[in-house]
């Protein structure tokens, strides 16, 4: 099992509020990852999804923002936040956890293609970064639920909707498979 609070206490380490923000909205989102899990037990029987690693990977999802400038959320980094996926892998890499650097890197919005990266000039490796396991979606999906700004509340489907139109029809198709595929009475 890995110590997912001791990785996030290292990373935030002289950064409490920081800290505070990234065990808040990662454990949101792990439990509500969580909570999809739980209606589909088949995905964990079938051993396609596992409970242990939903939780790690979900609670991990974030660390890359330790990067990046984002004052909002008391990131005094250098990076665009765009990046803290990728930056988030890396971490992940070097602390031995590649399939949980693969939800770090995969989780941004619906997932960022190349041809994003090219046509929106996006400052990442070029590569594609849309989720591909079954736990990498879940994660992607509840993470779109809860904001690091706006602590202990759910977004609404319309507000969800909303922002993800923003990154065009590509990635609004995506999101709508998604939520058809983990909570069609969402």
């Amino acid at each position: 099992m890995v110590d997912y609070k001791a990785i996030i206490e290292k990373y935030c380490a002289g950064n409490a509020d920081l800290l505070h923000i990234l065990l808040t909205h990662s454990r949101q989102v792990a439990d509500r990852a969580l909570a999809i899990l739980a209606m589909h037990p088949e995905w964990v029987e079938s051993g396609e999804v596992d409970p242990v690693f939903v939780e790690e990977a979900a609670m991990l999802h974030d660390i890359g923002v330790v990067f990046c400038d984002a004052p909002k959320i008391c990131c005094k980094g250098k990076h665009a936040y765009i990046e803290h996926g990728y930056l988030g892998a890396e971490i992940l890499r070097q602390e031995g956890l590649p399939k949980h650097a693969s939800v770090a890197e995969r989780h941004t919005g619906t997932g960022i293609t190349m041809e994003q990266i090219v046509c929106e000039q996006l400052p990442i490796p070029l590569q594609d970064y849309v989720p591909r396991s079954l736990e990498e979606r879940l994660i992607c999906y509840a993470d779109k639920f809860y904001s690091k700004t706006r602590l202990g509340e759910d977004k609404p489907m319309a507000k969800i909707r909303q922002h993800m139109w923003k990154y065009g029809s590509d990635a609004m198709a995506r999101f709508d498979a998604m939520q058809q595929f983990f909570e069609p009475s969402v």
